[in-house]
């Protein structure tokens, strides 16, 4: 998109994550509300599963952040205990089961884990950009082995093949970032699924990032004209026209379904624990 104004002005970047670019890819209408409306639509009820995601991304992180001597297994599972976000969920006792299920979930991914194998970064934020877009991001592990690896828990309960690491937009930016901000080739991505322990890697190509970032700078693109239009004064009787719902099941999970009739409409509502993994 072009600065308007002057010939020859360069180019504005489309400053974003690749959550605010998948957003767009997946409904242009949740992108709207999410980044565009002032004020944002109040959203619905926390995600019990996303306290419980949270919870574990904060205990890992700290983990790291303490000195060799106290990076035990008792300490991380201490640290779930002391962190744990109580949101979303049913009752107390589900908390507290949910709160047991964590705790046993990180104490024994740690215990496979070098306590010294420091790793380069925790959740740190990398960035990069092209003549089309500025793309940043945090990650939540940055290893040395000695390549450079991009790390990425996941504690949700479905299963993971390798396919989705492979075809991962927002890991392959991340890679392309951390390749900037280090100054050394980085291709290798992994998601580390906690409940399974297993470790989905894989291995770009340079070629493969590249058209994970073309596909990044076409997204990109047709996010930037709709921003444009709504800068300009879009009016609200026009808001579909440029930023159309996309109903479909995934409209059970959006935090602006109370304000999309088409997405209600789409899919069942669901509790704020239903994404949970079974006690």
């Amino acid at each position: 998109m072009e600065q308007l104004g002057f010939e020859g002005m360069p180019r504005r970047l489309y400053t974003c994550t690749p959550t605010r670019l998948s957003s767009w890819l997946d409904c242009p209408r949740r992108y709207r509300m999410s980044y565009l409306d002032r004020p944002s639509p109040p959203k619905g009820p926390p995600w019990a599963h996303n306290s419980v995601g949270a919870s574990v991304h904060n205990a890992l992180a700290g983990w790291w952040r303490l000195p060799l001597a106290q990076r035990t297994v008792a300490a991380a599972g201490n640290l779930v205990d002391r962190g744990w976000i109580n949101e979303g969920f049913a009752d107390e006792t589900q908390s507290v089961r949910q709160r047991e299920r964590a705790i046993t979930m990180v104490e024994g991914y740690v215990a496979g884990l070098d306590p010294a194998d420091e790793p380069l970064g925790v959740e740190r934020t990398v960035a990069t950009r092209t003549d089309t877009i500025a793309v940043s991001g945090r990650i939540d592990r940055l290893d040395s082995r000695p390549e450079l690896v991009v790390v990425d828990y996941k504690t949700g309960r479905h299963l993971l093949t390798t396919d989705d690491a492979r075809s991962s937009m927002a890991l392959a930016l991340y890679a392309l970032a951390t390749a900037r901000v280090m100054r050394r080739d980085c291709h290798r991505v992994e998601l580390h699924h906690l409940p399974t322990g297993e470790v989905l890697a894989w291995s770009h190509t340079t070629e493969s990032l590249a058209r994970h970032l073309r596909r990044a700078e076409d997204i990109a693109e047709e996010a930037a004209a709709a921003d444009e239009r709504m800068r300009d004064g879009l009016p609200a009787d026009a808001y579909d026209e440029v930023f159309p719902p996309r109903p479909g099941p995934s409209c059970a999970w959006c935090d602006y379904r109370r304000h999309c009739p088409e997405g209600t409409e789409a899919a069942p509502s669901r509790r704020p624990w239903d994404g949970l993994a079974p006690d």
